[in-house]
């Protein structure tokens, strides 16, 4: 009976362990088939980006003066640099260290020529090609794009060509715009000089009190004056502003000591003046004229251009028809952009932000039918619609 039970325990025990491993083994198969699927999912390439350590690395080169093997000397200046980094970055460097023909290649020391204002920012320019960053502001910007360009250091130019672009508002008021327009406009950054030339012509009351006015080039100028689109208060305020620039060309004469001023003066007054629309301005200011310092010393010249005003005004048809077969003759009776009352109105929409989405507001302004004085106070009447497009 022992024996039996004995048997009887054994042979369950045997089975229990039979099962057991049989159950180990499926557990064991289901973890390395789990464990596989996961290894498939999560062992793939892994992107390590580590860039800003290496950006560090080489920017200690140019700061520590690691390993340099070339030594650039600007203003009588030495900057230690390494070859490698002036040819990757600039176009200029590499053909000037790296072509046999220049005997810059062969040198350890080399010298450049730079002006005072490019030698004052090169050591930021260099350091920009160790860093990728530099510090730019109204009055550094102009030296390092001419560096930019000289070197052509293409990924540099537009960004400084974009930062005049935003800032052009600031240079008119810190008396940098007029160098803008004329390095720019020389230097085939048409994008910028057009933002000049567009801000000098929309505030040319503003520009021509600025310090640097003067230094407006008389033939950009005459293009300025030949335009349209000039916003100014009536056509005396353009008459102002040109005396004004001549006033301040002939100090500048005299400061050179140049020879001949009056010759050059009565030379810039004529191509000047013959821009200023005098038959834009009224009777009364064309006789008030008569008593300005400049009409008296160029008598001859200025009663020739008053009296087309005076003819226009006068309605001697003939004479104006005259004048207007030539394209200067016909921009003399063209008006510009004027905000005086008597050529502009204000226009003002009450609670305009408080107006809901496709509103209409209608408003009604009346303007001076003709030109000539001779035609009298006759009033046109205008309507004008204003649709709130959204809110």
């Amino acid at each position: 009976m022992l024996e039996r039970v004995v048997v009887s325990m054994f042979r369950s025990a045997t089975r229990t362990d039979s099962q057991s491993s049989s159950t180990e083994k499926m557990d064991t198969s289901i973890f390395n088939e789990k464990e596989s699927e996961m290894s498939s999912e999560t062992c793939g390439d892994i992107e390590i980006d580590n860039s800003n350590h290496v950006l560090l690395k080489i920017a200690t080169l140019y700061t520590e003066k690691l390993m340099t093997d070339i030594c650039l000397v600007v203003g009588g200046i030495e900057y230690p640099a390494h070859r490698l980094i002036l040819c990757t970055s600039s176009d200029v460097f590499q053909v000037m260290l790296m072509d046999s023909r220049w005997s810059e290649s062969r040198e350890k020391r080399v010298v450049l020529q730079e002006t005072l204002a490019c030698s004052a920012v090169f050591g930021e320019f260099l350091k920009y090609f160790y860093t990728g960053r530099i510090k730019i502001n109204l009055q550094t910007i102009m030296p390092i794009l001419a560096l930019a360009d000289k070197y052509n250091v293409k990924e540099l130019t537009p960004l400084c060509v974009q930062y005049m672009c935003d800032h052009i508002a600031h240079a008119a008021m810190n008396n940098e715009l007029i160098s803008w327009f004329h390095y720019t406009l020389a230097l085939g950054h048409y994008q910028v000089a057009k933002g000049c030339q567009n801000f000098i012509k929309w505030n040319l009351e503003l520009i021509s009190k600025t310090s640097d006015f003067g230094s407006l080039h008389h033939e950009l100028l005459g293009k300025l004056l030949q335009q349209n689109d000039v916003v100014v208060q009536n056509e005396m305020a353009v008459y102002n502003c040109v005396v004004h620039w001549l006033n301040l060309q002939k100090q500048q004469m005299i400061e050179d000591s140049e020879p001949q001023v009056d010759a050059c003066m009565e030379s810039l007054v004529q191509d000047m003046m013959s821009h200023v629309r005098f038959p834009m301005m009224t009777p009364r200011q064309l006789a008030e004229l008569l008593l300005s310092p400049l009409t008296k010393q160029y008598k001859e010249f200025f009663i020739e251009r008053m009296a087309m005003g005076m003819s226009f005004h006068s309605g001697q048809a003939e004479r104006v028809a005259e004048i207007c077969q030539v394209e200067s003759g016909r921009l003399l009776f063209t008006p510009r952009l004027y905000t005086a009352d008597k050529w502009s109105s204000l226009l003002t929409v009450e609670n305009f932000i408080q107006l809901p989405a496709y509103h209409t507001r209608t408003l009604v302004f009346s303007s001076h039918a003709f030109l000539e004085e001779c035609a009298g106070e006759k009033t046109c009447e205008w309507v004008s619609e204003i649709d709130c497009l959204y809110h």
